[in-house]
């Protein structure tokens, strides 16, 4: 038996879990925000106890650590000494995918696509390192988001680019949220007791993505090469015609680094829509209001997700269950209803109740006698790195 730690990083945050392997129990979790602030606002949990939470301010990620450290030791846990290990969840590293053991080689096959990931893999990199310094025997282990589509068909990873490109640059599709579309048709599986099932698995949140599987193996992503692409998401463009941004920026004047900010960080619902956040919720409360960019950007939104399940019920040429998943796709009945419409010709409709009563909890959500189910399953891609972190610790990766 042991203790691990996920470690959920963004580019100001420290979220976690924390484990007791191989039994699944979940003995803590818990947050720090706006790392490098005045004030981070922290909060953390010990399972069956009353939350703690608190501001203060931590200059860095060792910082904002150590403090998670002391507040879990003061709840009689192990030091992060005496852990197993910390699983982290890193979205791509060059020519390396699966679970790794994150050891500088690693870390720099990361920093090599910090151009195509800049809001992820540089604080990813930071975290374990600071992991590492404060921590040197600590075995620090990753499963890239790209582990679940390491084995798509050839045919649904190239692009229509010069061959030499992928052959010698390494440009190609691939696909992320890999632990929760793993995580969420497996539970499925598990469900129904059967592992030959055709599922399309829908996460959508700030960052949306759809995923083919087969058999529990992934066929096609709706992901490009980057988390640029795909879906809208909150604040990032999605697909994109590349011509257009060569346009933008050498004929009319906004340059390559101002073309790739706004792309990056003012597309995708919020800049459709105009608004100051691309939050479904504030989207769905401005179009409810009467706000017209905000309903053009959920109708958007929309289609494009209902797109790739059209393309995605020809690759498996039907399927047996749409899951919907993450932030939005458990929480937004209203997005689902949207997403379902007017399908009969597959034989799939939504029960209008079960969708209604269906909030962030596992439930089967299809009228009686659709041919295609439909289900919300909550994601718990945590889980899925803490199991791979201890199974390469113990040689099973």
């Amino acid at each position: 038996m042991g203790q691990v730690l996920v470690a959920n990083i963004g580019s100001t945050s420290f979220k976690f879990r924390l484990f007791e392997m191989p039994g699944e129990q979940l003995l803590a979790k818990g947050a720090v925000e706006r790392i490098g602030a005045a004030e981070s606002p922290w909060k953390i949990e010990l399972t069956g106890r009353a939350p703690t939470a608190g501001t203060a301010r931590f200059a860095d990620y060792g910082a904002a650590i150590a403090h998670v450290e002391t507040a879990l030791r003061d709840g009689g846990l192990a030091s992060f000494r005496e852990l197993a290990a910390v699983g982290f969840k890193p979205v791509m590293a060059k020519n390396i995918s699966g679970t790794q053991v994150l050891d500088e080689p690693v870390l720099a096959a990361m920093e090599a696509l910090y151009t195509l990931f800049p809001a992820h893999n540089p604080p990813y990199v930071n975290a374990v390192r600071s992991f590492r310094k404060l921590y040197p025997t600590l075995p620090c282990i990753g499963t890239f988001e790209t582990a679940f589509f390491d084995h798509l068909p050839v045919e649904n990873t190239r692009f229509p680019v010069p061959l030499e490109w992928q052959e010698k640059l390494g440009i190609r599709r691939t696909g992320f949220h890999g632990a929760s579309h793993r995580f969420v048709t497996e539970r499925l599986a598990e469900i129904k007791g059967r592992r030959d099932l055709r599922i399309i698995s829908c996460h959508l949140g700030g960052s949306s993505s759809l995923c083919a599987v087969r058999a529990g193996r992934a066929v096609d992503s709706s992901w490009g090469m980057t988390p640029q692409s795909g879906l809208p998401q909150s604040n990032r463009v999605g697909d994109f015609d590349v011509f257009a941004a060569l346009y933008l920026a050498k004929d009319l004047g906004l340059g390559l680094a101002e073309v790739e900010r706004q792309l990056s960080t003012n597309a995708g619902l919020k800049g459709m829509s105009g608004l100051a956040t691309g939050d479904i919720r504030d989207v769905v409360a401005a179009a409810a209001a009467g706000h017209e960019h905000a309903r053009t950007a959920l109708a958007v939104y929309t289609n494009a997700i209902r797109g790739y399940l059209g393309r995605f019920l020809v690759t498996l040429n039907g399927a047996d269950a749409i899951i919907f998943t993450a932030g939005i796709g458990e929480n937004r009945t209203e997005l689902r209803a949207a997403v379902g419409a007017e399908l009969d010709f597959c034989g799939f409709a939504l029960d209008p109740a079960a969708n209604a009563a269906a909030r962030a909890t596992e439930a089967c959500i299809s009228a009686p006698g659709s041919r295609i189910e439909a289900w919300v399953i909550p994601t718990n891609e945590e889980i899925v790195i803490a199991r791979n972190a201890w199974a390469k610790l113990h040689g099973h990766n």
